[in-house]
This record gives structure tokens, C-alpha cells and sequence, in this order.
């Protein structure tokens, strides 16, 4: 590393640069007269004979904005694509370039009309602002010129300047975008993958919102760093307050966590740093800006776990250092009513940081359909897409939005024309809608007469009221871990008794089974950290931690006895993968029967003991297991991801392996014989007892209870309600000795030729 210091050629030269640019920007003309300024400085000051700067616009095209050196003409004709030539390179790879011979390289892209071929040496950099690629900067030269690692950072001190310029409007103006037929600003249409159905318009909210830095440059560098010092004093104070909670201040995993965060506001190398950016003449907040870049550029190309868990805790401090510096009240933000949540990724504690209701969407540029994320946000009724490439590149806070989650299309700043249709489409959506509320008292009877059961999945309070709304029968389950996720610190037992006593009395006299606490995974709890793991869904989760932790079932268990007190208890562990465990956890829930009886305290009239069937080893222990439970529920997300060896969190699987191929249905129908045979009462409470094709399926194996999001009841029972079962069977049955991937396409042909409604 360049030792900075009044002498240093690398802070000179930044130094002024920096003011004459802050000079261009403040001084009169318009944008475009600005911009080329600014080239034709950095031109001389860098001792290039071209500098030129382009902006990616909409549809990841790269435009010559400005340079010194080209053709004039070229300007706003040059378009080069993300990925093609050199500067598509710098682009998509977010990393600077610095070549003696440009033109013997293989990307290099030949444009005539830019007059390039006299130059022979190149340097670009990306110019980045929050993660995003705004642009590329560029300096060419005639002779072959080894660029060297000081005129690479002053580039890239110059970039962040222009970056903040590009988010500002200073070089593209946003109102005269919208009338470019090119901009990022212009209406688009953007595809992904529909994870939660809904209909719905609103405006964007992109999650964790960026720091807004209004001062990029300082002429007083001991004062900056003099801010930076009281920033971090304040955020230490911050931290050591977290750890001195009565919740943190025992020893364990989670203190380690925040101890382990505690000394990464230490290290000194992260304050070098920013000190070394404040010499090159950036305010406080810029300075920490443009470190968090640099190592978000480093570290985001890292492929180990360890590394990727680092840049999350290290995002998450320098964030609270920029609000440090900036007085920006993150808890102040106010939140539209008609909010689309935006984000790259969401876990379903962070969806859960929303008030509910506030949310009328979440579009994701990642997301998977069997993610905990998105089964929560099925739960709340929340339409959701993922898999919306580039989508955090094209869209800001305060956009319009149109999100089609039946169909996994979303529309950013929509035209007139677009939005009516629409709007068209949701009064249709409506009275489909209707149609579905005018089942909600009519039985789920088959044209043959065989009655299902519909219940409802549930995890939050306001669950409960779909049940009148739907004409559900009860829940089947209810996963208590939701409220759990929802707390900053472990509820106590009164806590969740009261939680449950709460539950019940809105469920009245319909049945609910209790599922225990099913955390890990990506269903982390701030105050349970159990460490990084490879591979956390077959990891230390649910009935694991529990086993590991009994004070912690212990509590939940005495809670759901007391809230359930004179009425039947259903309860059911998850992630049972030996009939040992669930002997332990059986063990456990004895011990506070016996417990309450000594104290004198009213229990349960009845208590049910089901499980949760994830694991497929569990189905092979069915002689031992099912003599010792009331109930079993099939949970098809797990099952099927651990059928099939398939991370259900992992896009690059999604869609390869379908809930209806023949190896899951047969799996499942020997689940259900064995259970008819015994007469152990059988729910199937995973995402694809909401699919009305898939229900069909089930349906036809014999399944008759079936536990779905509140969206699902509706779509299912008209499907129930339209199907002869007789018929089904005996064509599905068929179909089991299939070598194909999936028999969907199969069953939905079944449904159109006898009028099935799927």
C-alpha cells in the first residue's frame, strides 16, 4: 500500500483533481457542458490523450456520454453492451483494466465511428455506487503506456465522484430520461418466476435503503477524520449497550456474534483505509463510502460461506457508520401505503420487520419457491416474483410499479395504456376472487362424495381471521417460530403462553396443531446464532436444537399446556429423523404434564402427538413410529429437497425436479396406505397441498386432509368440488409407472378433458 502524505504524488494528484471537479460541477452550463469538462480534465490531469465516460442505460447498454479524444459525433452514438469489448468487460466484471496494448487484446471492440484505432494503451474502471455498475471511466493513449497502481486509484477516486453524480441527476437528468426511448427511466417489462400469487400495484421501496451523502469532498482532512473517530466512538457505544442486555450478557453463541462484530469496528486495517481516502481528499461518509465498495467488489466474487457471511456483517457495520456520520435515522424512514418491497434477496425475518399490511408486494432479484421467505409471505397473502435479473439496476425508491405474480411479470414506471389494462386485469382477478369467497360455507365434497378437509397454515395472529374468510376447517398447522422471529429477544414463558391462549380463542372451537419452534436454516433468531454452516437445511434445525437446548422446548412446551388448559392440545415436532427423537421430545413434553399436575395447575383434556414427516428415513421406521403418534404431516418443501438431493433455496435448481414427478408421488403413496392401514389420521401441510393440480395428485393417492396458505383454499376446493375421484384414481394410477420427470402436464390435460377447475 502507498503511504499517503502531503508529498505523496498519489494525494496531490487526487487532491486537486478532486477541487477542480467540485469547481466544473458547481459552475455554470448544462449537464452535457459539464460532463465534457470533466473529460477534458481528467484528460490533462492524467496525461491521456483520450478520456471518455459512458453510462449504462436500460437494457445494460453502455452510451458514450462525453470525451476528449473521440469524434464528438460518436457522443450518445457509441452504445457498446454489458460484457462486449473492453469496456462491457470493466462493466460486467465491476474491476479496473489497465492494458499497454488494448487493441491486441481479444475483447477489444473496433468502433470507427469513435476514431479510436491511434491509440493503443487503455485504463477503466467501474464507476460503482452501491453495488450497482453506473458507467465505465476510460483513459486511452497513443504509445503503449504501463499504467500504474496510483493512476488506478485516482481514476477510481475520480469514478466515485461521477457516481454520485450519475444517482444525483447531474449527468442524466431523470426528467428527460423519461422522454429517451433508451433510459433506465423509460417504462419496462421485466420477467421472473411468480412465487406467491397476487395482482397488485404500488410503489417501489428498496430494501435497506442507500446512505444519502451530500458532501463528497473535503479540503480539511484532520477534521474528517476527526468525524470519522466520534462516528465510531458513538457506534461502539452502540455495540457494547447491545452486549450489556440481560438477554446478550450470558456467555454463548450470540454473544460471540456481537463480540465478533465488536472487533471488526476494530480493525485497523478498515480505519487505514478510510484514513487513506480522506488524504485523497473525500469527506468522512465519502471516505467509508468508497472502502465499502472496494471490499464489497473484493468480496462479493468470494465463494465460501465464511467469506460471504463476512461481507454481510461488514455491509451491516458500515452502514451504521455512514448513519453515524450523516444523523440518518434508519427507524425514522417513512414507509408508503402501497409500498413494493425491493430487494436482491429477503430472509423471512426481514419480511417480518414490516408492519403487516404496509406491504402490497416483494419482487426479488433472487428468491426461490420453496425459500422460508416465501412461504411467509404466502402465509401473510404478500404476492411475491423472484429471479428478476438486473432488476436492483433498473429501479429506485419512489418508482411506479404494476406486479403480475400469476404470471411472474413485473412493469417499472408503466405508461397510461399499460396501467388500464392492468387495472382491467385485477377487476377480472376480483371476481374470480368472488367467485372463490361464494364457496367459503359450501363443503369440500368431490363429485363422488369423498369429503377433504381444507385447513389453513398459519405463524401470525392475523392468520386466524382466514379462517372465516375461507371457510377453512381449522389449521393444520401453525408454526410457531414466526412470532419467535418477529421478537429482538426470546420470549418468556407467560409471553407465549399468552400467544397461544390468544391463538386459540380466535381459532374458537376448530382445531389447531401447534408445530414447535422449527428454527434454522435460513429461519435464523437474532439472540440463537448456532454458527456458520455449509449446509444449513440439513444442519442443527428445528427438533435438533430443541434436543440440544431442552430448557428452551421445555418452555414452549409448558407454555402451550397452560394456554391450552381444559381443551385439546395438538402438537408436533418437525425434522423428526429417528423414533429416538421423537422419544426425547415426548420425554420432555411428560415432564411438563407431570410438572403441571404436581403444582395443581389445569392441563389439557387431550393432548395429540403428531409429526412433522420431512426426513425420508423417518418413513422407513413407520412399524415403531406410527404406533406411537395421533397424526403425521407430510412436510412436502423438505421432503422433496431431500428426496431429490436438491437445495430448494438454490435458483440454479429451480424447476429441475417437480413435486408431481412419479418417485415423489410414489413416495407419498406408500406414506399414505401405511397410515390408512393403521389408521394414523394423515395432513399433507407443504406448499404443494395449495397447488390445485398438485392437491389433484394427492387426492388421487389417497390423501383427504390437506393444509394451505389462505390464497390456496379457495383455487383447491373449487378444484375438489369440480373432480370425480373415481375417475382420477384410476388414470393417475397409470401414470405412477412413469419414467417421465413430471406428470403435470398429464393431469392438467386430465382436468381440461373432465372439466376439472385447476
Amino acid at each position: 500500500m502507498t503511504s499517503l502524505g502531503p508529498t505523496n504524488p498519489t494525494w496531490v494528484g487526487s487532491r486537486r483533481l478532486l477541487r477542480q471537479l467540485r469547481d466544473i460541477m458547481a459552475g455554470p452550463g448544462t449537464a452535457q457542458e459539464r460532463l465534457d469538462l470533466i473529460a477534458t480534465l481528467i484528460a490533462r490531469e492524467l496525461v491521456a490523450e483520450v478520456c471518455s465516460i459512458y453510462v449504462r442505460r436500460a437494457g445494460d447498454v453502455l452510451e458514450l456520454f462525453a470525451t476528449e479524444g473521440l469524434r464528438t459525433d460518436a457522443v450518445h452514438a457509441t452504445r457498446l453492451m454489458v460484457g462486449e469489448g473492453l469496456v462491457g468487460f470493466v462493466a460486467a466484471q465491476a474491476m479496473p483494466v489497465a492494458l499497454a496494448d488494448a487493441q491486441a487484446h481479444p475483447l477489444f471492440a473496433y468502433r470507427p465511428e469513435t476514431g479510436e484505432e491511434r491509440y493503443s494503451s487503455l485504463m477503466g474502471v467501474p464507476i460503482v455506487r452501491g453495488g450497482r455498475v453506473l458507467g465505465v471511466l476510460v483513459i486511452q493513449n497513443q504509445t503503449q503506456r504501463n499504467y500504474g497502481e496510483e493512476e488506478i486509484e485516482i481514476l477510481e477516486t475520480t469514478a466515485m465522484v461521477l457516481a454520485e453524480m450519475v444517482v444525483g441527476g447531474d449527468i442524466l437528468n431523470l426528467d428527460a430520461a423519461r422522454n429517451d426511448g433508451e433510459t433506465a427511466a423509460l417504462p419496462q417489462r421485466l420477467e421472473g418466476v411468480p412465487l406467491s400469487p397476487g395482482l397488485t400495484m404500488g410503489v417501489a421501496l428498496v430494501h435497506r435503503r442507500r446512505v444519502a451523502i451530500e458532501r463528497m469532498l473535503s479540503d480539511d482532512p484532520e477534521l474528517e477524520k476527526e468525524r470519522v473517530r466520534l462516528a465510531l466512538d458513538a457506534l461502539h457505544i452502540q455495540l457494547d449497550e447491545a452486549l450489556e442486555r440481560p438477554e446478550i450478557s450470558a456467555a454463548g453463541e450470540h454473544r460471540d456474534v456481537l463480540e465478533t462484530f465488536r472487533m471488526f469496528a476494530d480493525d485497523r486495517g478498515w480505519m487505514r483505509r478510510i484514513h487513506e481516502a480522506i488524504g485523497l481528499g473525500f469527506s468522512a461518509e465519502a471516505a467509508v463510502q468508497r472502502v465499502q465498495e472496494d471490499t464489497r467488489m473484493r468480496m462479493a466474487q468470494a465463494n465460501t460461506a465464511l467469506l460471504r457471511e463476512r461481507l454481510l456483517d461488514f455491509e451491516e457495520l458500515t452502514n451504521r457508520l455512514l448513519r453515524q456520520l450523516v444523523d440518518d435515522d434508519d427507524d425514522a424512514m417513512q414507509l408508503p401505503e402501497n409500498a413494493i418491497l425491493v430487494a436482491r434477496s429477503l430472509g423471512p425475518a426481514e419480511l417480518l420487520n414490516y408492519e403487516p399490511g404496509v406491504l402490497r408486494a416483494v419482487i426479488l432479484e433472487e428468491g426461490s419457491a420453496n425459500a422460508h421467505a416465501t412461504i411467509v409471505a404466502r402465509a401473510m397473502g404478500i404476492p411475491l416474483i423472484g429471479r428478476l435479473n438486473g432488476l436492483l439496476s433498473r429501479i429506485e425508491t419512489g418508482d411506479e410499479v404494476l406486479v403480475d405474480a400469476e404470471n411472474g411479470v413485473v412493469y417499472l414506471r408503466p405508461g397510461d395504456e399499460v396501467t388500464a389494462n392492468f387495472e382491467l386485469a385485477l377487476a377480472a382477478r376480483g371476481e374470480r376472487l368472488e367467485a372463490y369467497r361464494s364457496l367459503r360455507d359450501s363443503p369440500a365434497v368431490t363429485q363422488d362424495g369423498t369429503q377433504i378437509t381444507l385447513l389453513l397454515n398459519a405463524g401470525l395472529l392475523a392468520d386466524t381471521n382466514h379462517l372465516k374468510e375461507t371457510g377453512a376447517e381449522g389449521i393444520g398447522l401453525y408454526r410457531t417460530e414466526i412470532p419467535f422471529m418477529m421478537r429482538e429477544s426470546y420470549p418468556d414463558v407467560a409471553t407465549q403462553a399468552a400467544f397461544y391462549a390468544r391463538v386459540i380463542e380466535d381459532v374458537g372451537d376448530k382445531p389447531v396443531v401447534f408445530r414447535t419452534l422449527d428454527i434454522g436454516g435460513d429461519k435464523a433468531l437474532p439472540y440463537l446464532q448456532g454458527g456458520a454452516e455449509e449446509n444449513p437445511a440439513m444442519g442443527w434445525r428445528a427438533t435438533r436444537i430443541a434436543l440440544d437446548r431442552p430448557a428452551m422446548m421445555r418452555h414452549q412446551l409448558r407454555a402451550l399446556i397452560t394456554a391450552c388448559r381444559e381443551r385439546e392440545l395438538s402438537v408436533m415436532f418437525p425434522m423428526i429423523a429417528q423414533v429416538s427423537e421423537l422419544d426425547a421430545a415426548r420425554r420432555l413434553l411428560d415432564m411438563e404434564l407431570e410438572r403441571a399436575v404436581g403444582l395443581g395447575l389445569a392441563v389439557p383434556a387431550h393432548i395429540r402427538v403428531g409429526v412433522m414427516l420431512e426426513v425420508p428415513a423417518l418413513a422407513m421406521q413407520f412399524e415403531n413410529l406410527l404406533p406411537r403418534i395421533d397424526f403425521l404431516s407430510v412436510g412436502s418443501n423438505d421432503l422433496v429437497q431431500f428426496l431429490f438431493a436438491s437445495d430448494r433455496g438454490n435458483p440454479r435448481l429451480e424447476g429441475r425436479y417437480d413435486v408431481l414427478a412419479p418417485a415423489v408421488l410414489n413416495f407419498l403413496k406408500k406414506i399414505a396406505d401405511s397410515c390408512r392401514d393403521s389408521g394414523t389420521q394423515l395432513t399433507v401441510c407443504g406448499e404443494m397441498a395449495g397447488d390445485p393440480v398438485a392437491a389433484m395428485a394427492l387426492l388421487g393417492l389417497g390423501y383427504e386432509r390437506l393444509s394451505m396458505s389462505a390464497v390456496g383454499v379457495g383455487p383447491v376446493k373449487a378444484m375438489v368440488r369440480s373432480l370425480s375421484l373415481n375417475d382420477l384414481v384410476g388414470y393417475q394410477a397409470r401414470l405412477l409407472h412413469s419414467s417421465a420427470p413430471s406428470i403435470r402436464r398429464h393431469l392438467r390435460g386430465f382436468a381440461r378433458d373432465h372439466g376439472v377447475e385447476v
